[in-house]
């Protein structure tokens, strides 16, 4: 069996969590096998849903030096 080591977050841990609790899983890397293998399973290149990620680039800071002051100089 290959390992694998994570470094996680704080809401990956309450996410974890959460999962154990409903699946009824004691081990974190049980539940964390699982996980993995769910959404490999149920998920392919053609038909993934990114719509789960879009606030993820909310959370990131603006260009603070931006080439175009609008976006209608942009297209001009």
């Amino acid at each position: 069996m290959k390992q694998l080591n994570l470094n996680i977050t704080e809401e990956f841990e309450r996410d974890l969590q959460r999962f154990m609790k409903r699946s009824g899983i004691r081990k974190k890397s049980d539940a964390v096998r699982l996980a993995v293998h769910e959404a490999a399973r149920n998920t392919s290149a053609a038909d993934y849903d990114f719509r789960p990620w879009l606030g993820m680039l909310l959370r990131e800071p603006l260009n603070p030096k931006p080439k175009f002051k609008d976006e209608d100089a942009l297209w001009s």
